[in-house]
């Protein structure tokens, strides 16, 4: 071929960039025989609820009429006799456990659902029964009148490693049996409100109507149910979450054989260890689970385990992060004695609970307000003596509550208007005036933990004097 009248010869070109297409094709997994093999498993859910509300004027493209229009005593009269009660309709998806009809699916999918319809592949209809849901991993069984059904197979999602393809079946925005492919972008995600489920996160494109359907691997193997995306508008941003199968089918069981789920409780609130809290604690790195509070009448109180050590192995596993030890918790045996192995002042040592039942929610806090305040300034931060109310409401029998953060010490560690100081450097603060005496021994330059009471939940912080830095 010539170009600019220079001869060129593009056939070994041609011929290695149509063999690099051709060998890159054949390094992509063929996910055909995968779909192939497990749509007939994997079904529909429609759900009917009954919506109780009365309409109002803001539910409607109705502009803002002046009291005195006569079309604003119109409107009113209309949305009147309108009903009260009206049918909802919303889709997800699911997949059969059992040849006799047991189904598994997410629990928001059929959440006070009043009527539920499985649909398969083959056209078929058929009414479900609940045999129970459980909220707090977001799983539900149901049941269908059906014999010799197809199945799906259970995976290991324990074995799956990031960067491993995985494919979903379900019914986004209605659309049926569709298939989407993707990779597993993380293990062991900890959600908002979601302490019991180390989800798996993904980039398979999930939508509304997929909640509930099937993850695979490779081998054809249901390894989660995908239940939750992150979005700003709705639809798939690429950020998908799935609730491990393993977890999912220990669920499910104790709801076919007991009707309710029951995990196990260690009584504890936990953070994460920052690097500046790890010094404060004299560990070389962070890692693990910093136990912030103790609960009462819980197996943590009973045991030897204290506010301010950090738990790194739980019944000899190790935890990298806060959020690996409830699911550890949740799924142990209700009466089980284990050992955790928790650093203190420096020092590991090991420390036997044995593990309760965890309780129905539990009962919030209410702080009372502040009377007659004696505010004092310490550590960059105005606090107020607690009064006998407030110390009664919490639980506790000292503390100081900031008022005003004006920068220092406590500005840098993140304290807040609001927090009550406990403890700082291992030391219980009974008053503003402890606080003080205590600021004034502070190491200078080196990290100590604060404990402080926010929002009724207890958490540690990092407090650090600069050199030549004043406690005042």
């Amino acid at each position: 071929m010539k170009i600019n009248g220079k001869l060129w010869n593009f056939g070994f070109v041609g011929l290695w960039l149509l063999s690099g297409t051709v060998a890159d094709a054949a390094a992509l997994p063929d996910f055909a025989g995968l779909v192939s093999g497990n749509a007939d498993a994997v079904v529909n859910i429609s759900t009917t609820q009954v919506v109780k509300r009365r309409p109002d004027m803001r539910d409607f493209d109705i502009p803002n009429l002046p009291e005195d229009s006569p079309f604003r005593d119109f409107f009113r009269r209309f949305l009147e006799e309108m009903p009260e009660e009206r049918d909802a309709r919303s889709l997800g998806s699911g997949f059969v456990i059992s040849r006799d009809g047991y189904i598994m699916t997410c629990a928001h999918v059929i959440a006070d659902a009043n009527e539920i319809i499985v649909r398969f592949k083959d056209r078929r209809e058929l009414k479900a029964d609940v045999i129970g849901m459980d909220r707090r991993s977001d799983v539900a069984l149901l049941k269908v009148e059906a014999d010799d059904l197809k199945t799906v197979k259970m995976g290991d999602p324990r074995k799956l490693k990031v960067g491993e393809w995985v494919l979903a079946i379900g019914s986004p925005f209605g659309f049926e049996s569709t298939a989407t492919a993707g990779i597993v972008s993380a293990k062991g995600r900890s959600l908002p409100n979601e302490n019991y489920v180390p989800f798996i996160q993904t980039d398979v494109a999930i939508n509304p109507g997929n909640s509930g359907g099937p993850l695979f691997n490779l081998d054809g193997e249901v390894v989660g149910i995908n239940a939750q995306i992150y979005s700003r508008t709705g639809g798939f941003m690429g950020l998908s979450f799935a609730v491990p199968i393993d977890i999912a089918t220990q669920v499910t069981e104790q709801l076919r054989t007991k009707g309710k789920v029951t995990r196990g409780w260690l009584g504890v609130l936990i953070q994460n260890i920052t690097r500046e809290l790890a010094e404060s604690f004299g560990m070389s790195k962070p890692a693990g689970a910093l136990v912030s509070e103790i609960m009462p009448d819980s197996p943590a109180q009973k045991s030897d385990l204290k506010p301010g050590d950090v738990i790194v192995k739980f019944d000899g596993r190790r935890l990298e992060k806060m959020s690996d030890l409830p699911p550890l918790v949740g799924v142990t045996p209700i009466g089980k004695s284990v050992d955790l192995e928790v650093v203190r002042d420096g020092k590991t040592r090991v420390i036997q609970v044995e593990i309760g039942e965890l309780p129905a929610e539990q009962a919030a806090l209410e702080l009372g307000d502040a009377t007659e305040p004696k505010d004092k300034q310490v550590l960059g931060m105005v606090v107020t003596d607690l009064t006998e109310e407030q110390k009664r409401q919490l639980n506790v029998t000292g503390g100081v509550v900031v008022s005003e953060v004006t920068g220092g010490a406590a500005r840098r560690a993140g304290v807040q208007p609001g927090d009550i100081i406990l403890q700082l450097h291992g030391q219980e603060i009974t008053d503003s005036m402890a606080l003080r005496e205590l600021a004034a021994q502070l190491p200078e330059d080196k990290s100590v933990p604060m404990l402080i009471k926010r929002e009724n939940r207890s958490l540690f912080l990092a407090l650090r004097m600069e050199p030549d830095e004043k406690a005042d």
